[in-house]
């Protein structure tokens, strides 16, 4: 990874009151008892037809989700008593020069979000993902909050616009996708200031 496009920075949830919960949702960090039922989750295609990686059996999942920067980068959306899907937290530090690298430092989040299929279309993703900008920018006190996806994930992006995320790029054929080859992909990013401009 290069000084130009740092990596994500794990970072551990406890300036949140966990559980947090929305008008239908409960939202909390993952733990190991959760493994079973996200693996069910990222085994159906129609799920990992968009993620960056298709876990190939449960202990391939536990080998990549089970590490202690995802521990502290996942979430879990529990509706009722059932899980519906995961959520990515990652918080890092953009570009920056040198000399004021430790006012960037950990000031920007990086998000992602999934649901389980048979939940999809009743605003799930878009309530969970909305009450995650909240936690980043209230709980966590961030400055902005950026999205990516494959641009043929119409899903993702409508959630992105849902929740008041500005389209900030397009690569032409830029990512790589196991089935579609070559592929155009999307950046979205909100920052504080534009989040709390908005009605809620």
């Amino acid at each position: 990874m290069s000084e130009t496009t740092p990596a994500p920075r794990p970072r551990p949830f406890e300036p949140v009151a966990w559980p947090v919960r929305t008008k239908r949702l409960l939202i909390r960090p993952v733990t190991p008892d959760d493994f079973g039922r996200l693996y069910e989750i990222r085994a159906i295609p129609e799920v990992t037809q968009w993620l960056t990686g298709r876990p190939a059996s449960y202990q391939d999942y536990v080998e990549r989700y089970g590490t202690p920067e995802r521990l502290t980068s996942t979430l879990v959306i529990e509706l009722g008593a059932t899980i519906i899907g995961d959520l990515f937290l990652g918080v890092e530090t953009p570009y920056s020069q040198v000399e004021v690298r430790d006012r960037a430092d950990g000031s920007q989040a990086a998000i992602g979000w999934l649901i389980d299929p048979a939940y999809v279309g009743q605003g799930y993703a878009t309530e969970a993902a909305a009450e995650m900008l909240r936690i980043c920018f209230e709980d966590l006190g961030l400055r902005r909050v950026v999205a990516g996806a494959f641009a043929d994930n119409a899903a993702s992006l409508r959630v992105m616009a849902k929740i008041g995320m500005r389209i900030e790029g397009r690569t032409v054929r830029g990512s790589l996708h196991r089935d579609l080859g070559w592929v155009d992909g999307v950046e979205a990013a909100v920052l504080a200031e534009e989040w709390r401009a908005k009605p809620r």
